[in-house]
C-alpha cells in the first residue's frame, strides 16, 4: 500500500494536505443549512465532498489529515466543540478509508470502479459511526426513546443525502483536479 500517493515530495504532501484541511473548513463553515433537531441540530452541505476528495486526490494519511483536521477546526469554532474530538476521528476515517480503497492497489485510481469504490465506502462508514455517536450520545445522556427516535429519523436522512452528494460531487471532482495536478507534476 501507498501511503504517500500524492507525491514523492513531502513538503507538496503538506501543503496540499492543509489546503484541503482549509476547504473542508470553508466548506463546512459558509456552504451548509443547519437543521435544528429536538434539542439538538445536524446540518446539510458540502463539507463531505472535500473530505471524500481528500482522501480520493491525497490517499489514506494524507487524505484522513486533511478531512479529520479540517473538519475538527471547524467544530472548534462553529459552536460544536464538544464533538470536535469525535469529528476529528470519523471525519479522518472518512477518508482513510476511501483513499484506502483507492490507492490499494497498483494503478489502482485510475479505474472509476476503484475511486467509486472508495467514495461510496468512505461515505457509508461516515454514515455509520455519525449516526452510531448520535445513537449512543443520546442514549447515554438518558435521552427517552421517542426523543432518539426524533433526532435520528432527521439525521439518518440528512447524513444520506450528505453522503449522496459527496460521492457525486467528488468523484468527477477527482479526475478534473487530478488531470490539471498533473499537468503542473504536482500528483503522481
Amino acid at each position: 500500500m501507498k501511503l504517500n500517493t500524492f507525491s514523492k515530495n513531502i513538503t507538496v504532501n503538506l501543503a496540499l494536505s492543509g489546503m484541503m484541511a482549509a476547504l473542508v473548513f470553508v466548506a463546512t463553515m459558509f456552504f451548509k443549512v443547519q437543521i435544528p433537531v429536538a434539542g439538538d441540530k445536524t446540518m446539510l452541505g458540502f463539507a463531505n465532498v472535500f473530505c471524500i476528495l481528500s482522501g480520493l486526490l491525497l490517499g489514506p494519511v494524507y487524505g484522513g489529515l486533511a478531512a479529520g483536521i479540517g473538519s475538527c477546526l471547524f467544530d472548534l469554532v462553529g459552536g460544536w466543540a464538544t464533538s470536535a474530538p469525535v469529528t476529528l476521528v470519523t471525519k479522518f476515517m472518512m477518508a482513510f478509508l476511501c483513499g484506502l480503497i483507492t490507492w490499494g492497489g497498483s494503478g489502482s485510481a485510475k479505474k472509476l470502479s476503484r475511486v467509486i469504490a472508495g467514495a461510496v465506502t468512505g461515505s457509508l462508514a461516515y454514515c455509520a459511526l455519525y449516526i452510531g455517536y448520535s445513537w449512543l450520545k443520546m442514549a447515554v445522556l438518558g435521552s427517552a426513546w421517542q426523543a432518539i427516535n426524533i433526532q435520528l429519523s432527521v439525521k439518518i436522512p440528512v447524513t444520506l443525502i450528505n453522503a449522496v452528494l459527496a460521492d457525486v460531487i467528488a468523484v468527477p471532482l477527482f479526475f478534473a483536479v487530478r488531470n490539471a495536478l498533473r499537468r503542473n507534476h504536482l500528483h503522481a
